[in-house]
């Protein structure tokens, strides 16, 4: 995880997000979310999730329903229960027997929607 005190951020089952979330730390999503999602983190889909929009991130586990565009620096890892539909960029594929996955894939980590949150942005004095 991608948090000092080895939790993650969190939007529960009985929860809808309709907006954009950037966050520092791991996300994990049960709910139902629409909108653009940038960590530079993991980000989780759960079973029961449904997510609609942009997810920009350094890895992914997926095991609800995704609908949009995935920009992963990493690994996107799809669960057997996930179901995809998009476009994905990924530095890696695992596909697990039992996804969905209906979607454009290109294999690569070198697009500038993610790069440019893990880029240090030092402050001088």
């Amino acid at each position: 995880m991608n948090d000092k005190n080895g939790r993650y951020s969190r939007i529960e089952k009985a929860t809808t997000v309709n907006g954009n979330i950037i966050s520092e730390t791991d996300l994990r999503i049960d709910g139902v979310m629409e909108g653009t999602v940038s960590t530079k983190g993991k980000i989780i889909i759960g079973k029961e999730a449904k997510v609609k929009g942009v997810l920009n991130c350094q890895n992914v586990d997926i095991e609800g329903f995704f609908n949009g565009n995935i920009n992963v620096i990493d690994s996107l890892n799809l669960k057997s229960t996930c179901e995809i539909e998009g476009e994905v960029k990924a530095g890696k594929l695992i596909v697990e027997a039992g996804a969905v996955f209906n979607a454009t894939c290109s294999m690569s980590n070198d697009y500038e929607g993610v790069k440019t949150l893990t880029e240090n942005h030092e402050k001088t004095a």
